[in-house]
């Protein structure tokens, strides 16, 4: 199936989302589609899907224009959209979770399971998913559970796939098997849009690449003769360093110190396995590691989200092993967490609102018992400008933003007040090039004023560009520490502790 967007327009009163957009998507061949956040990607693909219908323009599929008048459409001519953000129901089966809306029917109208399942296995099977029918969703892995979102679609008859940043919680390890299963979707005749912020990824994986800032198609291009110098350029409009800028870490006292922590799971066994570091105001400290070995669990053990069953953590010199998470955040622990959606923001209340949710009571945003909105409204509209959180209105939901831009958000909250101790996980998770540069650039100026700063990424570029040391989780445990000063880490030695070989400093 080939499918052709032509002239389409979309606006949302004043702002117009895309301008004029003219694509071509071809069977057999992965298209590449970059922007910055809030560049209009989201919304062209909501057009094509028909969640949106255009102002103007049209659709073509096969040279034929179609209109669709709500997803249902999208479905039936053959488009399929797997979201970011799993639309997954987690205490059902993957078969059921698969055939939820089309569900097969015996006799009197009864769900026929089997024959779910058997369809569910035929899909698995061509298309060499290696999805479990019949396990839990929330039994499932991240990457597993992006196997089904494409059984879903392709359970529909899908023809043309829509991944919107399918990579963005995968490990490498899993984004390595992804890739091999959209190359053989691609042999089938598929026809993929592939949206993602990971340069070096879209230049990998697609045959085409097409880029839009600010709702236009602003370049397109072949990834064999491209870079990611070049795509950066196209989206941002501006060079971009992929290297932040930092001198050498002027370490102070300890700010924060873990000795032996361990914390249990709800079946008693050990995800943290006597964990003990340091961070000390002035440096950033590193913790690389494959998604899952424990690294959740400890920024939750040092921000109060969950309890420890044993150790102590101190900060700046005072015990906060069984302190609440207020009183933390009172001692000026910042946490920029890992799932905004989950820990770092409300959907439905407003950018203002957001931008206080965890400060409202502070003395600049109260007036005795009531808080003060105009004051609210004027620092969050500040803090949009100065962390480029691209929105018509602070009066939005927080929700209606892009990924990027709600990360932006939850970013400018936590480093715009007075910290001494910045825990960062994932912090530039779903955000453009442009956005990681200047999220990089802040965590390094908060250690250039003296706070300790605490990143935990599965991105180890991030890591090993950032942090003056490293420790390596595996398995629960702290199993190596590395001096990263001037960036003399060996990546490869980092490498292997992450995947389990010690070879490196022992901790």
């Amino acid at each position: 199936m080939d499918v052709e967007l032509r002239g389409l327009t979309k606006r949302f009163g004043p702002v117009v989302a895309n301008d004029n957009v003219n694509l071509h998507i071809r069977a057999g061949e992965v298209l590449g589609l970059l922007g910055e956040n809030g560049a209009g990607k989201s919304t062209m693909m909501n057009m094509l899907s028909g969640l949106y219908t255009p102002d103007e323009g049209e659709i073509l599929i096969d040279g034929k224009p179609v209109k669709f008048e709500g997803p249902g459409d999208g479905i039936a001519a053959g488009i399929g959209m797997v979201h970011q953000h799993f639309m997954l129901v987690p205490v059902m089966t993957v078969a059921e979770n698969v055939v939820l809306g089309v569900e097969p029917t015996g006799k009197f109208g009864y769900l026929d399971i089997k024959k779910a399942r058997r369809q569910v296995e035929e899909i698995n099977e061509k298309y060499r998913l290696h999805v479990p029918p019949d396990e839990l969703i929330e039994e499932l892995p991240v990457g597993i559970q992006q196997r089904v979102e494409i059984l879903k679609v392709l359970f529909r008859s899908a023809d043309v796939l829509i991944l919107d940043e399918p990579t963005a919680v995968l490990t490498p390890q899993e984004v390595r098997e992804f890739f091999g299963i959209v190359d053989t979707l691609k042999k089938a005749g598929k026809a993929i849009v592939f949206i993602t912020h990971k340069l070096h990824e879209v230049l990998e994986i697609s045959d085409r690449i097409s880029v839009l800032r600010q709702g236009r198609i602003t370049g397109e291009g072949d990834p064999k003769t491209l870079t990611e110098s070049d795509l950066a350029e196209m989206m941002v409009g501006r060079p971009v360093s992929f290297t932040t800028a930092k001198g050498d870490a002027k370490p102070g006292r300890t700010m924060l110190e873990l000795h032996d922590v361990t914390m249990l799971d709800e079946n008693d066994d050990k995800v943290l396995d006597r964990v003990s570091m340091t961070v000390r105001s002035g440096e950033v400290v590193g913790v690389a590691g494959v998604q899952g070995n424990g690294q959740t669990e400890l920024v939750e053990a040092i921000t109060g989200l969950e309890r420890v069953a044993s150790g102590k953590i101190d900060f700046d010199g005072t015990d906060i092993t069984y302190a609440r998470v207020r009183e933390r955040h009172k001692m000026g622990m910042a946490h920029i967490p890992e799932d905004r959606h989950k820990s770092g923001m409300v959907d439905s209340f407003s950018v203002a609102e957001n931008m206080v949710l965890n400060n409202y009571y502070a003395p600049e945003y109260s007036k005795g018992w009531a808080i003060d909105w105009p004051k609210v409204h004027e620092t969050a509209a500040k803090y949009c400008v100065e962390f480029d959180v691209r929105t018509p209105s602070v009066f939005l939901p927080g929700g209606a933003l892009s990924g990027g831009n709600q990360q932006k958000m939850v970013v400018a909250r936590e480093l715009e007040r007075q910290t001494k101790l910045v825990i960062a996980s994932q912090p530039t998770r779903g955000v453009d090039v442009g956005s990681i540069e200047y999220i990089h650039e802040r965590l390094i100026a908060s250690r250039d004023e003296g706070d300790g700063v605490l990143i935990v990424s599965s991105e180890l570029d991030e890591i090993m560009g950032l942090s003056d040391r490293i420790y390596v989780m595996y398995d629960g445990r702290i199993v190596a520490e590395f001096d990263n000063t001037g960036g003399k880490a060996d990546r490869n030695a980092v490498g292997l502790a992450m995947a389990g070989s010690f070879e490196g400093e022992a901790a």
